[in-house]
């Protein structure tokens, strides 16, 4: 089998190629362990001024994280001493968010395709986000049992007024309009002209470290990361389009208004409120998901939003091990990915025999 992640060096550029296409590039625990000390190397190395991250796929830069496997790994039994799997899966890929969060260097992020969940967290935490025309997006975890993860508490209330709260409820699809609306994408580049950019970058990272070398008598350094970053931004403008008009900001008057309850039921009883074709389906499709995710998701939103990101991270890493242990979240992969029948069997069925006690007892201890 060939590796899921290729890993290379382009002259001053470290690039990582994600080639597990058949799974649209689902990531798995071993991806997450392929990337993660590379990342720390190529940070230490002088020569890289920055890092890409693409898809070698035609369809997907990343559809979520490898859920199906962590579901799996709930009820099996672990030697005395030794992490869960569902359980270091979930550090470990909180761990690379961080790492992707805080870079010291440009990271740059070709969204092409499908970005869900996990794919989000390897992108959005970059410096640079580069979307294409191709891009669909998505945060569609109430669908599964789960929680908008990989630092969801920390970007979803960051985007303009409830559209954040919409999107993490409802795992609403959104474009790369969209993205680049709500501060996803910083900018806009044809699917087509990806493979130019990479090139540009190298190109100017390597004629500006060049000129550093020779000024400095070849006594180089590390370089200074805030001109590189600088640089980077300048390259891909020369690159970027006009994404056109977001769907999003044409729905943000309604999402406002009816995504801005304290409670779950508030914002059903808004939607029906505001009787239109789209409160009616949206309203729908919040009556399809996990009750005991929704009252998790709109909790976890409404208390991160006025924390750092490495706060959410502690949220988060809670929330995990609380919400996966739970019956939702297997019998949401079931219905999804596994039996694919979409007839989800939740437990409690109901939003109203849901307390504010159970939803409070997934945050203990944070």
């Amino acid at each position: 089998m060939s590796d899921p992640v290729l890993l290379e060096t382009r002259g001053p550029l470290g690039l990582i190629t994600l080639d597990r296409p058949r799974a649209l590039n689902a990531l798995d625990l071993g991806m997450i362990r392929i990337v993660q000390p590379q990342l720390d190397a190529w940070e230490r190395a002088p020569e890289v001024k920055a890092v890409v991250i693409r898809s070698s796929s035609s369809k997907a830069f990343c559809a979520g994280g490898d859920v199906r496997a962590v579901a799996a790994s709930v009820d099996q039994p672990t030697a005395a001493g030794e992490m869960p799997l569902y359980a270091a899966y979930f550090r470990a890929e909180y761990a690379l968010n961080h790492r992707i969060h805080h870079y010291a260097k440009p990271f740059i992020a070709f969204v092409d395709g499908i970005s869900m969940g996990g794919g989000l967290g390897l992108s959005i935490h970059g410096s640079h986000r580069v979307v294409t025309e191709r891009l669909l997006f998505a945060m569609p975890e109430t669908g599964i049992g789960l929680f908008p993860d990989v630092g969801g508490g920390w970007f979803l209330p960051r985007f303009p007024g409830e559209t954040g709260t919409y999107l993490g409820l409802t795992g609403a699809r959104a474009t790369a309009a969209d993205a680049m609306w709500v501060g996803y994408g910083t900018h806009h580049v044809p699917h087509d002209r990806l493979d130019a950019l990479l090139d540009a970058l190298r190109e100017a990272l390597q004629k500006t470290h060049d000129a550093v070398e020779e000024g400095s008598g070849g006594s180089g350094g590390s370089g200074d990361t805030g001109a590189a970053s600088a640089l980077v931004t300048r390259v891909c403008a020369s690159f970027a389009t006009d994404a056109g008009p977001a769907p999003l900001q044409a729905l943000a008057g309604e999402i406002d208004r009816c995504f801005a309850g304290e409670r779950v039921e508030d914002i059903l009883a808004a939607l029906a409120a505001e009787d239109t074709p789209w409160a009616e389906a949206t309203r729908a499709t919040l009556l399809r998901m996990s009750p005991s995710s929704l009252k998790v998701t709109l909790r976890q939103l409404r208390t991160c939003r006025g924390l750092s990101y490495d706060e959410v991270r502690a949220v988060e890493t809670r929330l995990s091990d609380a919400v996966v242990a739970r019956h939702d979240f297997r019998e949401g992969i079931r219905a999804v990915l596994v039996d694919k029948d979409q007839a989800p069997r939740w437990n409690p069925a109901t939003l109203a025999e849901i307390t504010d006690e159970d939803v409070a007892a997934c945050f203990a201890g944070v």
